[in-house]
């Protein structure tokens, strides 16, 4: 029998996963989690086999740091396995929960067998992905992320902070000439034309600290 425990900050949405993992006669829900401290705390208690982890999760911490919490740094073959299970499914929330140790990545769009199928899968320690979500992984795999130099780094961060290239110039001590021109390197770094797309592209590959 896999034991599992169901984190979501949604009350209905629990009820709809226990009563459709009450289908497959090999799951027992074992708990529930309103929230990533909760999450962290109830699995420390029950010792689930795998946690069903949302990413948002309201106040306090989200699903990638509750995973994170659960997996690290003493993971052992004892530790709950985590099977994300999110309508979210951007490149930046993908890597970041498989970065905090989650074993599968679920689109609540899947149908029931394929969520009984990641659980089965994630509770042997083996990788579950949705489709999509193995799409955009490779997709990551063969496009990796642009490199950027420290001075680039540097402006990319005061772009995020909503500076404009004079107030660039005046805080990292250069001319706005000079910012302009890194400016320019940056876009074609990120294949992006403007400030705003240049940010979006950052935080997507997280290549803002």
């Amino acid at each position: 029998m896999i034991r599992v425990l169901i984190c979501d900050d949604h009350a209905v949405v629990r009820a709809g996963l226990r009563a459709l993992l009450s289908g497959a006669d090999d799951l027992h829900v074992v708990g529930e989690a309103a929230g990533g401290e909760e999450a962290v705390a109830t699995a420390a208690a029950l010792h689930p086999d795998v946690v069903l982890m949302d990413l948002q999760l309201g106040p306090g911490i989200d699903g990638v740091e509750a995973t994170r919490r659960i997996r690290t740094p003493h993971s052992t073959a004892d530790t709950p396995r985590i099977l994300v299970l999110t309508t979210y499914d951007t490149d930046a929330d993908i890597t970041r929960a498989v970065e905090a140790g989650a074993t599968g990545y679920l689109l609540k769009a899947e149908p029931a067998d394929e969520l009984y199928a990641a659980i089965r899968a994630a509770a042997a320690g083996r990788t579950a992905l949705s489709p999509p979500v193995a799409t955009r992984m490779l997709a990551q795999m063969r496009s990796p992320r642009p490199t950027l130099t420290e001075r680039e780094k540097d402006i990319l961060a005061q772009l995020a902070q909503g500076l404009g290239n004079r107030e660039i110039a005046k805080e990292l001590f250069i001319s706005e000439a000079t910012v302009k021109t890194h400016l320019g390197r940056i876009y074609d770094k990120l294949g992006v034309d403007t400030r705003a797309g240049a940010v979006a592209v950052a935080k997507e590959q997280r290549l803002l600290s």
